[in-house]
């Protein structure tokens, strides 16, 4: 986990520090290592190379390249593309986990919000 945690300080930081790529590149290091070692290396590889999640790996792997031979703002594009298609599963669970939290929970049931919110869970849930 502290990889991981790490992995994503390291990358918001790089993006606060306009797409440093020493910083970024170590980020993404870490997040992958992190991910590897809190869900196994077997789970990792098989999570990340399903078929119906290729688009999504080609574009995360693709984008985490590019980062480490030195286009930052390129790479963090295809990387953050690539993140939203791989884990859009787990948003709904996500979204769920914040409406329990007593002051997010009461914004995100919110009207306008809610509406949005929930828009977003029923898109996911049909690709």
């Amino acid at each position: 986990m502290g990889l991981t945690g790490f992995g994503v300080f390291f990358l918001f930081f790089g993006m606060i520090l306009f797409f440093d790529k020493a910083l970024l590149a170590i980020g993404n290091v870490l997040f992958v290592a992190g991910l590897a070692f809190v869900i196994g290396l077997e789970r990792t590889f098989r999570f990340f190379f399903q078929k119906h999640k290729m688009k999504a790996t080609v574009f995360f792997l693709g984008g985490v390249l590019i980062v480490l031979i030195g286009w930052p703002l390129i790479g963090m594009v295809l990387e953050i593309y690539g993140f939203f298609l791989l884990f859009r599963g787990f948003f709904p669970v996500v979204v769920g986990f914040i409406r329990r939290i007593p002051v997010l929970g009461y914004l995100l049931n919110l009207p306008g919000i809610s509406s949005l919110v929930d828009k977003a869970g029923e898109s996911n849930n049909m690709v």
